[in-house]
């Protein structure tokens, strides 16, 4: 019997956190009776992160490992995940559930009752419930971020980078097939792909709490998140030209 939701989750050095992580999904997942597969993807640890959750499995039904031994981003690992799934719906979630796993109930009825293909968590919304913020300079951060997402990709929503998206697995699937950018800048192009090929998004306020373990390099990933960024316009350019080529040429 296929699981109905896939519960994807990129670890990078999660050693510590990830004990109480599938802890906490394991106890909801038995106190709801959702049947789920859970796909923890090692994203190149250098700890004892793939051993453990080797251990855990044989105490945690559904859930399995997905290792490889270079770090590749947490785009990268997502995209292995996703690919890999069964379920029907897809959540993918940090490894450090900023967002509590029990905020899956508040994105299902936009996919089930409100006929959306995604339903992605947000910070930034009124009724959003930030129990911890982050520091001030991830907060600057994140502002600055979102201006350059708006100005350059799409302007579509008030917070791209939180890590709790709800999927429907065949969009889910199809999406990260198409998507090609490793790190941090992934949500945005899986964002500005749904767009592109008109998937209904729901944008939805959550609980979030600040975790203060952050794998986020200040210098080194705004960089690249920049690049990939200017990679993912460029990308949507190359398509709507593409787009308008064959039309004139249909004409």
């Amino acid at each position: 019997m296929l699981p109905e939701t896939t519960i994807v989750i990129a670890a990078y050095n999660e050693e510590k956190r990830l004990p109480d992580t599938l802890k906490r999904i394991r106890e909801y997942l038995a106190a709801t009776g959702h049947h789920a597969e859970v796909v923890v993807v090692d994203d190149g640890s250098t700890d004892n992160t793939a051993s453990l959750v080797q251990a855990l499995s044989e105490n945690m039904q559904g859930l399995r490992l997905i290792s490889y031994p270079v770090n590749r981003g947490k785009g990268y690992a997502l995209r292995k995940g996703v690919l890999s799934s069964q379920g029907s719906l897809v959540l993918v979630t940090d490894a450090d559930l900023s967002t509590p796993i029990e905020e899956l109930e508040t994105l299902r009825p936009h996919l089930f009752s409100h006929g959306h293909h995604i339903a992605i968590g947000s910070r930034a919304l009124p009724l959003s419930e930030i129990v911890e913020a982050q520091p001030r300079w991830r907060r600057g951060m994140s502002r600055l971020f979102n201006r350059i997402v708006k100005a350059l990709v799409l302007d579509d929503f008030k917070d791209t980078q939180c890590g709790f998206k709800l999927f429907t697995g065949e969009v889910a699937r199809s999406l990260f097939h198409k998507a090609r950018i490793d790190r941090f800048a992934y949500d945005v192009e899986i964002l500005a792909l749904a767009k592109h090929h008109g998937y209904r998004v729901a944008e939805v306020p959550i609980k979030w709490k600040n975790s203060t373990a952050s794998r986020v390099r200040p210098v080194l990933d705004s960089l690249q998140m920049l690049a990939d960024l200017v990679k993912i316009r460029l990308g949507a350019t190359s398509v709507k030209q593409a787009a308008a080529k064959a039309s004139i040429e249909s004409a």
